[in-house]
């Protein structure tokens, strides 16, 4: 009988864990969707709101980095960071078209992009697939429309000042979008893996519970 590899209990342990600094960082990001909602809606600060939403997306990496430097990898925060990566795309671009500061096709195109990758998420899970990583250029895609979005609503105005905001909104806008639905194509192969992971896993399960042996 082989014996446990050093560390592999507590690297279970700590996989296990909800209550880790990187999670809180992601709930404290999604605790501001409401104050970004109020400043556009409630308070009328454009700016404030922009520059609010602008912060939320330059701390994307940041419960990542936390997690991978200090060993909170969890996976709660695997489901929790990309969650709210949607969460906040989708809370943005709706704010903002209502808001009448981003072009409808642009926003339509981002939010059709986001329900196609979290259905295909939601249909792999209740198909038993094993979890996917996130991969780097879907992220990729997140930053560059979270920072479009801050630039469109920052942009959106008559002063001359707006002009060059307008057009990094822009430059952003497509990049990101860009990325964000190749992230999108780019997710069916280790989906369709993850899948077969999956029935390989349960197939497993079954076979010890029965006895079954190769």
């Amino acid at each position: 009988m082989g014996s446990p590899q050093p560390g592999a209990e507590s690297d279970r342990t700590n996989d296990a864990r909800v209550f880790t600094v990187p999670n809180l960082i992601t709930m404290v990001r999604l605790l501001c969707l409401p104050v970004f909602v109020w400043l556009v809606f409630g308070a009328k600060e454009q700016t404030a709101a922009a520059i609010l939403l602008a912060v939320l997306g330059a701390t994307d990496w940041v419960d990542g980095y936390v997690a991978r430097r200090f060993h909170q990898v969890s996976t709660v925060g695997k489901v929790l960071d990309p969650t709210a990566d949607r969460l906040l795309v989708g809370t943005a671009v709706i704010v903002i078209l209502v808001h009448g500061a981003a072009p409808v096709w642009f926003g339509v195109t981002t939010i059709v992009r986001e329900a196609l990758v979290g259905l295909m998420v939601l249909l792999l899970a209740s198909l038993g697939a094993a979890r996917i990583d996130v991969l780097w250029v879907g992220k990729a895609g997140t930053f560059g429309l979270m920072f479009a979005y801050p630039a469109f609503l920052l942009g959106h105005g008559a002063a001359s000042w707006q002009d060059p905001i307008r057009v990094f909104a822009w430059v952003a806008g497509i990049g990101g979008l860009t990325l964000a639905w190749v992230a999108a194509a780019s997710y069916v192969k280790p989906g369709l893996a993850a899948l077969a992971a999956g029935r390989r896993g349960r197939q497993a399960a079954v076979d010890a519970d029965t006895g079954v042996s190769a």
